[in-house]
C-alpha cells in the first residue's frame, strides 16, 4: 500500500453542517477502496484566485491515507459523480529518506584540484 495525500475542495455554500457529511462520505469511499485514512485536516473556507462556476470560495480538506495504487483510479471515477466536490487532487507522499552519514573530509591536495599538485 502506498501513502497518498488527497486535497478536496467542497461546495458547502448555503448548506449548514454539510461539511461533516461530505467528509464522512469521502472517508467511507477511501475505506471501501481498501484504504485507511490516517489524518483529516480541515482547512476551512478559502477564497479562489478566480471565480469558478459563480463560486468565490470553497471548503478545503486534506486527507492523508494509505491505499493500493489502483484504488486512486477507482476513487477518481467515483468522485466525478459527487456534486458536492468542486475539485480534488491526489499526490503520492514521498517517503522520508533516512539520515545520511557525513562524508569524511577530503585531503587538502585532492580538494584543491590538479592545478595545486603541479
Amino acid at each position: 500500500m502506498n501513502k497518498y495525500e488527497g486535497l478536496f475542495i467542497l461546495d458547502v455554500a448555503g448548506k449548514e453542517e454539510a461539511e461533516k457529511e461530505i467528509v464522512d462520505r469521502i472517508q467511507k469511499a477511501i475505506e471501501q477502496a481498501k484504504g485507511s485514512v490516517e489524518t483529516v485536516q480541515r482547512m476551512g473556507m478559502r477564497p479562489f484566485a478566480r471565480n469558478t462556476r459563480k463560486r468565490t470560495s470553497g471548503y478545503y480538506v486534506n486527507f492523508i491515507f494509505q491505499a493500493p495504487p489502483k484504488a486512486i483510479h477507482e476513487l477518481d471515477t467515483k468522485f466525478h459523480l459527487e456534486t458536492d466536490l468542486i475539485r480534488w487532487l491526489f499526490s503520492e507522499s514521498i517517503p522520508e529518506m533516512p539520515p545520511r552519514e557525513p562524508r569524511e573530509p577530503r585531503p587538502a591536495a585532492a580538494a584543491a584540484g590538479p592545478a595545486a599538485r603541479e
